[in-house]
């Protein structure tokens, strides 16, 4: 089962939020994966390797602030670089539901990479469930977004691998270009969450 638009239509409203804020979005995401890269500076290897693994937890937080910038863009054609950071404050809801997340989809992963893929995208929305509902939390934010992306999860890899071509033009540009692509994909899966939600209100009547 498909949303009632296509992922054509959810690209160019993402576009057309991120018209004006390509600059803002290209520094947000750039500031993210500057802290990622954090524990690989000026570090031997063998501690950074065991720092990183650390140091990716301490991220997770960083990783909803992401989610939140674009959904908010998504609504307000507004970025605020600072809504990056708010994951941190509510540090423990947000970072064990990302966690349990994290887990369930490695765990998953175990099996075989496809029924990885497939939990990936059931829980993706969850960042967003928690932004719009903050009694939702840990195991009940990921189980909505399963009931949510229930029937939806093809459409939602499909407008994943649309853009598979500009993800190529990226490593052309040594990864320069991910600091749009990452945008735009974020932006389009929030434009999927407001349709999931659309017509998730229209079910009810």
């Amino acid at each position: 089962m498909s949303l009632r638009v296509t992922n054509k239509e959810l690209k160019e409203r993402a576009l057309s939020h991120l018209t004006g804020n390509w600059g803002k979005a290209a520094i947000a995401t750039l500031i993210m994966y500057l802290i990622a890269y954090i524990p690989s500076v000026g570090i031997d290897y063998a501690i950074a390797q065991g720092f990183g693994s650390l140091w990716y937890f301490v991220l997770l937080p960083l990783y909803y602030g992401y989610y939140v910038l674009f959904l908010n863009l998504s609504r307000t054609d507004e970025l605020r670089t600072e809504m990056l950071f708010d994951g941190y404050k509510e540090f423990f809801p947000v970072f064990l539901t990302m966690l349990l997340k994290a887990i369930y989809i490695f765990l998953w992963s175990l099996l075989l990479i496809v029924p990885g893929i497939m939990k990936a995208y059931s829980y993706d929305m969850t960042e967003f469930i928690m932004r719009d509902n903050p009694d939702i939390r840990y195991d009940a934010a990921i189980e909505k977004s399963m009931e949510m992306m229930r029937g939806h999860r093809m459409q939602l890899f499909l407008l994943d691998l649309s853009m598979i071509g500009w993800g190529i033009l990226c490593l052309l540009t040594l990864g320069i270009g991910y600091l749009f692509l990452a945008p735009y994909m974020r932006t389009s899966h929030a434009e999927f969450y407001q349709q999931l939600l659309i017509e998730e209100e229209g079910n009810t009547f």
